[in-house]
């Protein structure tokens, strides 16, 4: 049985307005590496070009950890306030584990919230697993899930395989 997402009742996949799934497994990387390039937020620009003004409001970062905030812009939203809500080294045996809420304020059409979450984990035969998922609540996050193609179900995999190239270079 494969690990999964953990996600808090009010982000369940499926009660919200918008939900995306990525998933990829490859060969020839680990958790570790994959960790590393995931959690340094200085290194997302460099493989994922649909984020943008990262910054660290209450001090901290570039790396990612638990309880810190942050804020950056993405899918031309203004930059939205986040919150990593988990975070797990992945560990022999123990996938890695990060979340993070991001949220707009605003007018109903302007408001916005998320859960982003990733599971890393090493897989036997020298493969990793790379498994991300969103969640949105609002009327931005209708609009869209309503859009064909869904730029958020491309955008997440346009960051996963950015990931995974990176990681491997």
């Amino acid at each position: 049985m494969q690990n999964a997402i953990t996600w808090p009742e009010r982000y369940l996949p499926g009660t919200g307005d918008n939900f995306v799934s990525n998933e990829v497994i490859v060969a020839g990387l680990t958790a570790a590496r994959v960790w590393r390039l995931l959690t340094d937020t200085s290194q997302w620009e460099g493989y994922y070009d649909n984020v943008a003004d990262i910054s660290f409001p209450e001090g901290g970062g570039p790396v990612l950890g638990d309880g810190l905030v942050f804020s950056f812009g993405t899918f031309g939203f203004p930059p939205l306030a986040a919150l990593v809500t988990e975070f797990q080294a992945p560990a022999d045996g123990v996938p890695g584990r990060l979340s993070w809420t991001a949220k707009q304020d605003g007018a109903p059409q302007e408001k916005l919230d998320v859960l982003h979450a990733w599971l890393v984990e090493d897989l036997p035969g020298g493969r990793v697993r790379v498994l991300t998922q969103e969640t949105q609540i609002g009327q931005p996050a209708a609009a869209l899930a309503g859009e064909r193609p869904n730029p958020m179900l491309n955008g997440h995999q346009a960051w996963l395989d950015g990931l995974i190239s990176a990681a491997r270079a």
